[in-house]
Formats: C-alpha cells, sequence, structure tokens
C-alpha cells in the first residue's frame, strides 16, 4: 500500500540526511530508506525520529523517555544525532538548548546542544530545497566513548588501527603509515569497487554491525570517509562522518600520546568532502563533535510499504 511520509532533508556538512517523523515500523527501516533514497538522490542515509513521552524534548533531567533516532541500519551516527536534535528544537519552538536523544547504537542517551545561527524561512514550509534559503545552526554532539581501539592484520597483509564504538567500527586509513601505502589499501580511494568489497568484508571480518573507512591525511588534516551499513544495504563516500571524525581524534590524540595529558583538550579539524569537522578530546576521555546543520526542506513523499 502507498502510505504519504512525512520527512525532513537535513545538511550536517553535506552529509545529506533525510529523518523521517511519520511512524514506521521497525522492520520497514531498511526497505523505505532505500525507497527515500531512491527519490532523493542527493541523501546519504536516512533516519527515522519520535519524540520521547517526557514532557519536553529540551528536559536535561534523566527522565524515563527521550525523543529518539534510529538509524535505518541500527547504526549510531553524530550528523545525524545533531540533526535530530534540531528537528525536535524546530518542534519545541526554541533557537538554543541542550538535547538529549535516544539513539541507535548508544548504550547511554547522547547529549547535543544547539544554537540557530540568525533568521531565514521557516523550515516547515514544504517545497524543493534550491528554492529556498538555509536555516543554520551550530550543533556540539557528546559523543559516545570509544568501546576499543587497537591494531588489526586483515587478509590483504594490512596492519591498520581500528576504533571501535557500540554499533559502527572504523578502520583508520593514515596516509603516514607505511601500511597504510601498501596495496591494496593504496588503491582504494582511487577504486570505488575496491573500496566497497574490502569495506564489505573487513566488516564481516570485525564482526561490526558497520564499518567506517577512514582516510586520513594527517599532513593536511583531511579525511575522506567510506562508510558500510549492512543492515541499510548501503556502502556509500560519504560527504562527512561525525563518528569517523571521533575515531580519528581517538587514533590521533593517542598516537600524539594526549589523552592522559592534564593541560587541557585537544581539537582536531578534519576537513572533509563536504566541509570542516572539528572534535575535542577532554583528558577525561571524553569527546565532543562540533560542527553545523542546515535545514534544507520538509516535504511529504508517497512510498509503497506494507505494515510489517
Amino acid at each position: 500500500m502507498r502510505r504519504q511520509i512525512s520527512c525532513y532533508l537535513m545538511d550536517p556538512t553535506k552529509n545529506m540526511t533525510i529523518l523521517v517523523e511519520t511512524p514506521v515500523p521497525e522492520a520497514s527501516f531498511p526497505f523505505v530508506a532505500q525507497k527515500l533514497m531512491e527519490l532523493v538522490p542527493e541523501a546519504e542515509q536516512v533516519g527515522f525520529v519520535h519524540r520521547g513521552e517526557s514532557d519536553s524534548a529540551c528536559d536535561s533531567g534523566m527522565g524515563t523517555a527521550f525523543p529518539t533516532l534510529r538509524m535505518a541500519g541500527g547504526e549510531f551516527c553524530g550528523n545525524a544525532s545533531m540533526s535530530a536534535a534540531v528537528y525536535y528544537a524546530l518542534r519545541e519552538g526554541i533557537s538554543e538548548g541542550t538535547i538529549l536523544l535516544d539513539v541507535s547504537g548508544a548504550a547511554d542517551p547522547v547529549e547535543v546542544r544547539i544554537r540557530k545561527a540568525g533568521d531565514s524561512a521557516g523550515a516547515d514550509d514544504v517545497g524543493s530545497a534550491a528554492d529556498k534559503p538555509d536555516e543554520i545552526w551550530y550543533g556540539r554532539v557528546h559523543m559516545p566513548k570509544p568501546l576499543s581501539i587497537s591494531e588489526e592484520r586483515f587478509s590483504d597483509g594490512s596492519i591498520l588501527p581500528v576504533v571501535r564504538f557500540e554499533g559502527i567500527a572504523h578502520v583508520i586509513i593514515d596516509g603516514t603509515d607505511e601500511s597504510a601505502k601498501s596495496m591494496p589499501v593504496a588503491a582504494m580511494k582511487q577504486d570505488a569497487d575496491l573500496a566497497g568489497s574490502l569495506a564489505k568484508a573487513w566488516c564481516e571480518y570485525l564482526q561490526a554491525d558497520a564499518v567506517g573507512l577512514m582516510f586520513l591525511n594527517e599532513t593536511h588534516d583531511e579525511m575522506r570517509p567510506l562508510v558500510y551499513v549492512p543492515a541499510a544495504g548501503t556502502c556509500i563516500w560519504e560527504s562527512s562522518c561525525a563518528s569517523g571524525t571521533t575515531a580519528a581524534g581517538v587514533y590521533l590524540a593517542q598516537k600524539a600520546g594526549l589523552t592522559d595529558v592534564a593541560a587541557g583538550a585537544v581539537r582536531y579539524q578534519l576537513r572533509q568532502p563536504g566541509g570542516v569537522l572539528e572534535i575535542e578530546v577532554t583528558p577525561e576521555g571524553d569527546y565532543y563533535l562540533m560542527g553545523q546543520v542546515a535545514v534544507c526542506v520538509r516535504q511529504e513523499v508517497m512510498v509503497e510499504y506494507d505494515l510489517l
């Protein structure tokens, strides 16, 4: 049966994200996400939002329920979390605040601070992203802590650092590291098919729910992310990746021996195809991701799916 779905198109550092506000059965998430990405080709991922049972989406206390974000593949996504916080702020009619979210792939509620930058056209207007000025928000996400960071030997002989989070593992391919210069690792950045096949193989080898390949150039503070999510059936060169940026920050801080210093937090700005994301690593082992979100458009689309 064809059903009408209400959704927002968000632009967190060009990691174009569709947020679905119409209730959809969880079993239908991957199918509906696939259909939406076919209808909106610029989209790189899809999340499903639902307001919690607490009195306010901006409740900073530990209530019994929080606004939720469920990614189509069940993974955690920092960019989508920032986008969802902006969505709930729009629903609450606030321009600045701290929002706690219950996010897939995160064991604890995720804290997101958001602030609107100036005024623009109403985000609830229906229309194309091209004919309306974007509404810009700044965000700061308290990212989940990594479960582990270790070196893994892959079947091609590469020995690469892997940073594991709930729901996703990120392989750091450091262009300054000799192992990362080996074949076929060196060829992956130029060969999309090879990169995709290795991402799938490495995801299975790591027994991860999802895997990211973070092509890092520390010398130029640049990174190119590839993310494979089996449950969603997607393998995409993303314009930016928040959890991958966090993983790179974990790796760089450990590499530099900065994680236990008492002098203060360290920050890394990583330029990605869609723009710059910044990660702050504190001596206490907390990670804060800074970026921005543009609210592009709210729209109604028709998708055919069954209520499973």
